[in-house]
């Protein structure tokens, strides 16, 4: 009898061991199930607000040439249907990665995309869309956090090979990770010239066009150029409906010499500063010489020059300091076509060429907007191929929830 209840007791401590056991491994099976659930959701809620972006030109329609404040967000460009973006939309989105930049004569802070010296694009922070108002605005505010990456899918780069007599320059054109052969590489060639007296710095330019070759170089020759003279190339390279581009500068000083500022997108107004007041250097007070030109993309994938009012100023002359003259020049693109303000400067024995692009995609330039994905428990990620002013770009989304749910065991 006794050795029956034994056999008894040690059946159900078995059974109910068992039991737990099996609620344990049940009960993580079911939470498995329900965070690969989770998962899936946000994959999908992912895919949705990524369409609703890119596929949405939000409110206004034009919002992007305009300093009106947002009431909807999108991205799509109003004129196209489909991945077609607004270069101009992009432009006031408020990049989550560059340092702003202070301008004392304005007093104000300004959005920070710049590629390295010379290529500057500085929108205040008054007309760019923070990654808070977009949240709002989609909905996703408090329950969803995100990053938005746009990055151009041709890449082209640009390196000297030889710096004089003549000079002689290797484009290479390539795709994500592998060369373009046959592709057609359009170029715009400015020299700077040195100013006469007081007048503004003179510049000459020449166009042309040429084929990559199997690896995907091309390489151009440029005659009549010594080791001293500042120039800048800018290419469009393009095949099969696919275009990127490049662009490179040689620059004899780096000290004194103008900078941009996107200052009004409904007015197309830029200012043009000495860099002296954005840097808060001290004297010498040289004043920097400049001449501007607009270049834009043409159908037919050439470069063309349009003429701009008030492209020298008051003799091309920005003084640094706060004297009598004024600190900064107001400058008027003419167009909403996008294109790349180019400008000639000129300090002393010091002279140099700035690119600033009037729509993103006239220079390639990258996007990120929103928060870093860095550390968060699940990200969910979509991506689509884009159109940017008919620049390839690839657009990518990061997601994940704000509400943490792991696996208990």
């Amino acid at each position: 009898m006794t050795g029956a209840t034994i056999d008894h007791l040690i059946s159900v401590t078995v059974f109910l061991a068992a039991i737990l056991l099996f609620i344990s491994l049940f009960n993580q099976t079911i939470q498995t199930a329900v965070l690969y659930q989770r998962h899936r959701v946000l994959a999908t809620k992912c895919s949705d607000v990524l369409d609703n972006v890119l596929l949405n030109p939000g409110y206004p329609l034009e919002w992007g040439k305009t300093n009106s404040t947002l009431a909807a967000f999108g991205l799509q460009d109003p004129e196209f249907t489909q991945y077609r973006l607004s270069p101009f939309s992009l432009m006031r989105l408020q990049s989550s990665t560059g340092t702003p930049v202070y301008f004392g004569p304005t007093g104000l802070y300004y959005n920070n995309i710049t590629m390295g010296f010379g290529d500057f694009l500085l929108v205040p922070y008054t007309l760019a869309i923070n990654y808070s108002s977009a949240s709002k605005l989609l909905g996703t505010n408090n329950t969803h956090g995100f990053q938005l990456t746009i990055t151009p899918t041709i890449m082209v780069s640009i390196t000297e090979t030889q710096a004089e007599n003549p000079l002689i320059l290797n484009v290479k054109v390539f795709g994500i990770g592998f060369p373009l052969p046959n592709a057609t590489v359009s170029y715009c060639f400015l020299k700077v010239g040195e100013k006469q007296g007081q007048s503004h710095p003179y510049y000459t330019s020449f166009f042309g066009r040429t084929f990559t070759n199997d690896a995907g170089s091309a390489f151009l020759t440029v005659q009549d150029i010594a080791s001293e003279d500042s120039y800048a190339l800018i290419v469009y390279a393009h095949m099969s409906g696919l275009v990127g581009i490049g662009y490179h500068q040689r620059v004899s000083g780096v000290k004194r010499y103008v900078i941009p500022f996107v200052d009004s997108f409904e007015d197309r107004r830029v200012l043009l500063a000495h860099s002296y007041d954005v840097h808060n250097q001290g004297p010498p007070e040289s004043a920097v010489f400049y001449n501007a030109t607009f270049v834009l993309l043409t159908e037919d994938f050439t470069l063309r020059e349009m003429p701009m009012e008030n492209s020298t100023g008051k003799l091309g002359k920005i003084v640094y300091g706060h004297g009598a003259e004024k600190t900064y020049h107001n400058l008027t693109i003419p167009t909403y076509n996008p294109g790349i303000l180019v400008i000639t400067y000129q300090s002393n024995s010091e002279d140099g060429v700035v690119l600033m692009p009037w729509g993103l995609g006239s220079m390639a330039f990258p996007v990120t907007f929103g928060e870093s994905p860095d550390g968060k428990e699940w990200v969910a990620t979509d991506a689509r191929q884009v159109l940017v002013n008919g620049i390839a770009y690839q657009a990518k989304l990061s997601l994940w929830s704000l509400e943490g749910y792991p696996v208990v065991g």
